[in-house]
């Protein structure tokens, strides 16, 4: 398991599990070393519109393997834990309440 810090302060969770279920998809082997990078810097995070308790972190990368993407990172907090829950590449951020840049 690792463990990183968000923009936010808090420590985050990446079991073993979840990295194997995330690197299944052939373009995010390049992407897994930017997952704590992504968390730790993001160019934007908005609150999953679905699930209150999800932060969903974005940073675009210009050359991916499959072009000009976002990385998206999904994050669930719940009392004294945070894990992420999956990463993907995809075309743009979805919409939700803006938590990053701090306004």
């Amino acid at each position: 398991m690792k463990l990183f810090t968000d923009c936010f302060g808090n420590t985050v969770r990446l079991t073993e599990e979840r990295l194997a279920h995330i690197l299944d998809h052939p373009e995010m082997k390049e992407m897994a070393a930017e997952i704590e990078r992504v968390l730790r810097q993001p160019q934007l995070v908005r609150r999953s519109r679905s699930d209150v308790t999800v932060r969903i972190f974005y940073e675009f990368y210009a050359q991916t393997i499959v072009g000009g993407k976002w990385l998206c990172v999904v994050v669930k907090y719940v009392e004294d834990d945070a894990f992420v829950v999956t990463a993907f590449l995809t075309d743009r951020p979805k919409a939700g309440e803006e938590l990053w840049p701090i306004k």
